[in-house]
């Protein structure tokens, strides 16, 4: 790993490797220490766990040693079956800007960069939202794995402006200095209604750190389109509850319920889970956006970048049993069994318990967040 060569970003960046050492120390002596490594270590007793952790001493030890460990019991025990397309659309000497669909808060990123690790290419730095840094405990795991710190839009805009153009400085110095890849999602926040779409301003903030035309300003952070859909939706019941409550309040998140949901991601059983590498957005491909407005530009990238993951997103039968039940047809009952479609009501039904919301909008959305993305491919083809 390529080391800062200067503090211009101490206040976001993720942890150098001469920082492991001391963030181990704090870590083993977390409260949540031991039940992190009964999870990750089922066949370590604590302090072999803590002894491993103390010899980390760069961030590859920890990503090889702890976070590849996570991820393959995150697998076993929630994940029927992994699978990644697109890898020879990469080169291991290249860094890429990964822009995905958000699914779920930890796993999205944390398994394409299992993946890349797997296939001999380096980890990216993953953008962390700020809402998430809410102990030491977790800010040490985050950093120690290359997350970064990224601030959500408040009130004061002329501040998050500020933080927008620090942030694109950061990413493009990652890009093009330390030749280090980045992974961030498509939008702020989670998509909880199964709508993926990019949101234009993600696209501004790339273009705030260039400084030659608009192709060449894009086109050298190595844009590569991320799809990732999994068959049991992440968090699926949670984000009902959410969205029920948005329809006619502004949602004000409780105390500790981004850590719920990052649990309840990692636990829940999510059936086949599908990452597609889609191709690059090169300057050949942007060449023809080059006469418009930056706006329109903006606008035109960001569409080309819904167009690809649209077009590698990974339909499983729960979405279509979700489109066949909401519109009450059998038009896709071609893709799914009696068995399949009984174990996904049976899911549904667990709203019953929820009897503070209407029964039926509480459905509604839950079959929304299925049967959404086939009604935006089915647009997309349609040219729509």
């Amino acid at each position: 790993m390529t080391e800062m060569d200067n503090t211009s970003f101490d206040d976001i960046r993720s942890y150098r490797d001469d920082e492991i050492p001391a963030a181990m120390r704090r870590t083993v002596a977390n409260s949540t220490f031991p039940i992190m490594a009964l999870y990750v270590y089922p066949d370590l007793s604590q302090k072999e766990a803590e002894r491993l952790f103390l010899s980390f001493k760069n961030i590859n030890d920890f990503q090889t040693q702890f976070t590849a460990k996570a991820i393959d019991q995150f697998i076993s025990r929630s994940i029927d079956y992994f699978s990644v397309s697109g890898i020879e659309k990469l080169r291991p000497d290249k860094s890429y800007l990964f822009v995905s669909n958000h699914r779920d808060i930890v796993l999205d990123a944390c398994l394409l960069s299992y993946y890349l690790h797997e296939k001999g290419f380096d980890t990216p730095e993953i953008t962390f939202g700020a809402n998430l840094m809410v102990n030491p405990f977790i800010i040490d795991i985050g950093k120690s794995n290359k997350m970064f710190k990224v601030e959500r839009p408040g009130a004061n805009m002329r501040e998050f402006y500020t933080q927008s153009e620090h942030l694109s400085a950061y990413i493009r110095n990652d890009i093009t200095v330390r030749h280090q890849s980045v992974w961030i999602a498509q939008r702020n926040g989670r998509t909880k209604d199964g709508n993926d779409h990019t949101d234009q301003g993600i696209i501004t903030m790339f273009g705030m750190s260039g400084t030659g035309d608009k192709v060449a300003s894009a086109s050298e952070l190595n844009i590569v389109p991320i799809s990732i859909s999994y068959e049991w939706e992440s968090c699926d019941i949670l984000k009902v509850l959410e969205l029920v409550v948005s329809r006619n309040e502004k949602y004000v998140k409780k105390p500790g319920e981004d850590l719920n949901s990052i649990l309840t991601g990692i636990r829940q059983h999510k059936g086949r889970v599908n990452i597609s590498i889609c191709d690059p957005l090169t300057a050949e491909s942007l060449m023809p956006l080059s006469n418009l407005t930056r706006n329109e530009f903006n606008k035109r990238l960001a569409a080309m970048i819904d167009s690809r993951i649209l077009e590698s997103y990974q339909l499983y039968p729960n979405n279509y049993i979700a489109h066949d039940l909401r519109f009450g047809q059998d038009r896709f009952s071609n893709q799914y069994t009696t068995e399949q479609k009984n174990a996904f009501i049976s899911h549904m039904s667990s709203l019953k318990q929820y009897d503070a919301y209407p029964l039926e909008e509480l459905e509604d959305i839950f079959l929304g967040i299925y049967s959404n993305p086939i009604d935006n491919i089915e647009s997309q083809k349609k040219g729509n």
